[in-house]
């Protein structure tokens, strides 16, 4: 199944409304989809290398908003919510996420999990619905997603504007490892900054 969606967002990608279908791949995908707006914003962009902002944009809106939509299903649908975290494996470490975030340490690290499921080829989908899940502040969940999913998009539409094809062959063959070495970097840069500037009590 996984393999036939894939191949269904490929196929998207070269439609003539290949935008508004970005916009809704990019919406479902950070609550329920398995598939990634990367499948679909590669070839646009490559297609048509003019519009690579527009396309970057646009997914990263969408994605945004459908993590809105994720963390209200973590929110106010609980069934619904420990379904999809299920499938993911993840429902079983809630409670003790919930409890660990009481803390400012918890907080932090949280937010750091957030940007790196963001950013990453981690399911962005499981921590939108956790979010909601645990009560995590929505305005901090919306400008770390902003971050995060603009920066994830950004990068993706820009490396295929300027390298095409090349870069294409790099992300089916390494693209995961180095998105997320370049996201955990990014994190413990935050963290040493955080504690650099953290006021002494």
């Amino acid at each position: 199944m996984f393999n036939t969606l894939y191949k269904k967002c490929l196929n998207l990608a070269a439609h003539k409304s290949s935008k508004y279908y970005l916009a809704l791949v990019s919406f479902i995908e950070s609550s329920f989809f398995p598939i990634p707006p990367d499948v679909m914003v590669i070839p646009m962009v490559i297609s048509k290398k003019s519009d690579f902002i527009k396309i970057f944009l646009i997914a990263t809106v969408f994605s945004v908003l459908g993590g809105i939509l994720g963390y209200f299903i973590g929110a106010f649908f609980f069934d619904i919510g420990m379904q999809i975290m299920s499938i993911y494996g993840y429902e079983d470490k809630l409670i003790n996420l919930k409890n660990n975030l009481i803390s400012s340490e918890g907080f932090y690290a949280w937010l750091g999990i957030l940007f790196l499921a963001g950013f990453t080829p981690l399911p962005y989908k499981v921590f939108t619905i956790a979010s909601g899940l645990i009560g995590f502040n929505i305005l901090i969940f919306i400008l770390i997603s902003l971050i995060s999913r603009g920066l994830r998009f950004f990068v993706v539409s820009y490396l295929s504007y300027k390298f095409g094809d090349l870069f294409t062959q790099f992300m089916n063959k390494h693209g995961s490892k180095w998105f997320t070495i370049i996201g955990i970097l990014i994190v413990i840069a935050g963290i040493m900054i955080y504690l650099i500037f953290k006021p002494h009590a």
